[in-house]
């Protein structure tokens, strides 16, 4: 039992190491909203698990070493090869809709990635069968383990490349196996493993590891496809891989907003891809800039004069270059990935020219609420240039990607930040029929309505390019000259006026003209009392985003599938925010694969205890699987914002509930008073103190250092974590005293209820926020209560 411990920790280390290291992998690969499906997949691999010890108890027992160190074995094998089998699948997310093909190529994914995660929850499974006696012990070192792989694999992504990490993780159940082996072919089986390992480690780090499988359509492959482009230089962090493009032969000129008539051409650009889409450029800040002037989004600086300026994602430094060729005073750039910096700044041979080398330019690391929230600053301008590509955005690939930049509340603090008569200026990627510049004009009003503004119309300004909206929002209102400056930039450019102050429905659509003028018709609605209606009616959700339901992104409609799928053959296809609809598609096949292989099993054994038991405690491990994991994913969705980045939430955020919960487990077992009884009520009471508290205390310390605010969050968490704890084990407890042999159904049936969980909890923040979610989880835990009672 001694050995046997610490390789519990190993292969849970492992497990959410993993886990972790495929939502970064599938980040690069696919888009991030996969990161869903991957909590998902880990816990079917965990539910099955059960279902399969259930079948084959009485043999394992009898081999439970030797049982033991192969699912480690195994584990350790199968992360790498079922990662690049995955890499062979021919999925395509974009033609998920008008492809039947890519459903089974989504289903092939699912199976490949769920087979590593059954292995390891097969391991730890056998230790619940095979050695009942002390459920919290083990619960225990299965938890802290968890939690040390969640910071482990954060630590080593920070270090190494992802796929390096990959090898790194496999080391852990390796370990594991040479601990608790039998002797004879398995403990040789061991030794062969580890000697391979080592070999194929000093093999990839002189050969190189083999390269990751970019989309298709991704920026990066497309950017590839030029003749003569090359990858120059790449740089890996948790908070994205970035890499960086030359183009000899054919220059990349990137200048997205650029007027049609525009006399003046880009210089030649280097460009970053982060993850292998949302490009930025690298300009020489020494070559003329003279086209500057002709972007949409320089329409502020008409405005201005020598402004300070704040840039939010500032990237390459594009948006920087913009503000010094139009004269600003002093220009803040803030932006999250410092390895964003040292390849804008190390691009060209002299380091003059380099943006950030400018005496105006001051460059602060973070990320950008959390930069806003801290300086005492004010701005003559707030600038928000374009932050994902066109491509994403018009695919639907982040529908499901949360955004706290673009919310009512993010909005408000940056106007907040402005001088009197400031700006803040936004320019996102014109879809059509349109959606983000829409949502964007409709939280612009919700937040001057919450910044108590009698007429949200007289500050707001917006024109469009062919491809890109530029919203203005005015610390103040708009005067007659600046609106004759906005007519008269828009008019010399061949930009269209979408709205300002007093405009006539006649100067709407000019120059790049769509069908009808919909954006000004759409903004008019926006600031006029049926708001509410033309947000109801209209095809797509143009509901505000909020720190609660920070999904800017998301814009469909369940009323607006029959109608585009019946246009899907003439093009219609395209207009499917098809993220949301792989993540019902993950829920459903989770649900029938995980009936087929956890619950049919199940059904089909024999039944060894009292009847009642089996609905009973059926029903308290479910109704557990579901409560924890929405607890847990509201939490991982609500700390993004206060830790910058979701790969950091996920970690930091899984690393305290588990370690806290592994606490809270151990401590129970000494209870005399029914854990479950004492930890529902404390559960309720500091949830409840979490959901009304939590916005203001992260406004208030969102400012601080990276290595502060992840204190202060385990610090958050470890409470609710403890009692959190208490009430699987307690039902494993009782089980061992009335029905020993429905431990297996306990762990399948958990297991189930979690894999439906972590997809359920996301559609339903979505529609209601992470607040209902909270909600809904607390009265999912006074079930349980109500089921343990009399225990």
């Amino acid at each position: 039992m001694r050995r046997l411990l610490p390789a519990i920790s190993l292969i849970s280390a492992a497990a959410i190491g993993y886990e972790i290291l495929l939502m970064r992998l599938l980040s690069i690969i696919q888009w991030h909203h996969f990161a869903y499906m991957i909590i998902s997949l880990a816990l079917l691999g965990y539910a099955a698990s059960g279902a399969c010890i259930a079948v084959f108890r009485q043999r394992l027992q009898a081999r439970f070493e030797a049982a033991f160190a192969a699912c480690a074995l195994s584990f350790a094998a199968a992360m790498p090869v079922c990662f690049f089998a995955a890499q062979q699948v021919p999925f395509n997310a974009l033609e998920i809709v008008w492809d039947p093909t890519q459903w089974a190529y989504l289903g092939a994914l699912y199976l490949l990635f769920f087979v590593p995660f059954f292995f390891a929850a097969s391991a730890i499974g056998l230790v619940f069968t095979c050695w009942p006696g002390r459920p919290g012990r083990v619960y225990f070192f299965d938890l802290l383990g968890a939690g040390t792989g969640a910071a482990f694999i954060i630590a080593v992504l920070f270090a190494v490349s992802p796929q390096m990490a990959l090898y790194v993780l496999s080391g852990l159940p390796l370990v594991a196996s040479l601990l608790v082996g039998a002797g004879g072919v398995l403990r040789r089986s061991a030794y062969i493993g580890a000697a391979v390992y080592l070999v194929l480690g000093m093999s990839a780090s002189l050969l190189g590891w083999p390269a990751l499988e970019v989309s298709d359509y991704k920026g990066l492959s497309q950017a590839l496809q030029v003749v003569g482009a090359r990858r120059v230089e790449e740089k890996s962090s948790p908070l994205g891989l970035l890499t960086l493009v030359a183009s000899p032969a054919v220059p990349l000129h990137h200048a997205p907003g650029l007027s049609l008539g525009a006399a003046h051409t880009p210089p030649e650009q280097l460009a970053v891809f982060t993850d292998g889409d949302a490009i930025s450029a690298i300009s020489p800040a020494d070559s003329d800039l003279a086209d500057l002037g002709d972007l949409a989004s320089s329409l502020p600086y008409r405005l201005l004069k020598h402004p300070t300026v704040l840039v939010l994602g500032a990237g390459g430094g594009d948006d920087v270059l913009l503000a010094l060729h139009h004269d600003a005073a002093h220009v803040d750039a803030v932006e999250l990935d410092r390895h964003m910096i040292q390849l804008a700044a190390g691009s060209f041979r002299s380091s003059s020219a380099s943006v950030y080398a400018d005496p105006r330019v001051d460059v602060h690391f973070g990320e950008a609420r959390g930069y806003v929230s801290r300086t005492d600053a004010r701005y003559d301008l707030i600038h928000i240039g374009l932050l994902d590509s066109f491509g994403a955005s018009g695919a639907g690939v982040q529908s499901l990607h949360e955004s706290y930049l673009y919310t009512v509340e993010g909005l408000a603090r940056y106007m907040d930040s402005l001088a009197s008569g400031g700006m803040l200026s936004i320019t996102r990627w014109l879809k059509l029929p349109p959606r983000d510049s829409l949502k964007l004009f409709a939280t612009a009003v919700d937040a001057l309505d919450a910044r108590g503004v009698e007429a949200p119309g007289r500050q707001l300004a917006m024109i469009r390019s062919w491809n890109t909206t530029t919203l203005l929002i005015r610390n103040g209102p708009f005067g007659a000259g600046d609106v004759e400056a906005i007519r008269d930039f828009a008019r010399s450019r061949s930009f269209d006026t979408v709205y300002y102050p007093g405009m006539p429905a006649a100067e709407a659509n000019r120059f790049n003209q769509l069908e009808q003028p919909y954006l000004h018709e759409a903004a008019v609605a926006l600031l006029g009392d049926q708001r509410p209606a033309f947000i109801e009616r209209y095809k797509y959700a143009l509901e505000p985003a909020t720190d609660d339901r920070p999904y800017f992104f998301h814009f469909f409609r369940w009323n607006s599938l029959a109608e585009i799928l019946a246009l899907r053959e003439r093009g219609g296809a395209g207009l499917i925010e098809w993220g949301y609809l792989v993540l019902v598609a993950t829920l459903v096949q989770a649900a029938l694969v995980g009936a087929v292989i956890i619950l049919l099993p199940l059904v089909s054994l024999e039944r060894a205890w009292s009847p009642g038991i089996g609905v009973r405690m059926g029903a308290y491990f479910f109704v557990l699987g579901l409560a924890f994991l929405f607890v847990e994913i509201a939490f991982i969705q609500r700390f993004i914002l206060f830790l910058s980045h979701p790969l950091y939430a996920v970690a930091v955020v899984l690393a305290g509930f588990l370690l806290f919960a592994g606490l809270g487990s151990a401590w129970s077992a000494r209870l005399r008073l029914n854990p479950v009884l004492v930890a529902v009520p404390a559960i309720w009471g500091l949830s409840l103190v979490y959901l009304f508290g939590l916005p203001a205390l992260f406004e208030q310390f969102i400012g601080l250092a990276d290595t502060a605010r992840v204190v202060l969050a385990i610090a958050l968490i470890a409470p609710l974590a403890f009692f959190m704890g208490m009430p699987f084990p307690a039902g494993l407890s009782r089980l061992r005293d009335v029905a020993p042999g429905y431990i297996p159904w306990a762990w399948g049936i958990n297991g189930y209820a979690s894999v439906l969980s972590a997809v359920l909890a996301t559609l339903l923040a979505i529609q209601v926020g992470f607040s209902g979610v909270l909600i809904l989880a607390l009265v999912l835990y006074a079930a349980a209560a109500a089921l343990a009672r009399g225990w």
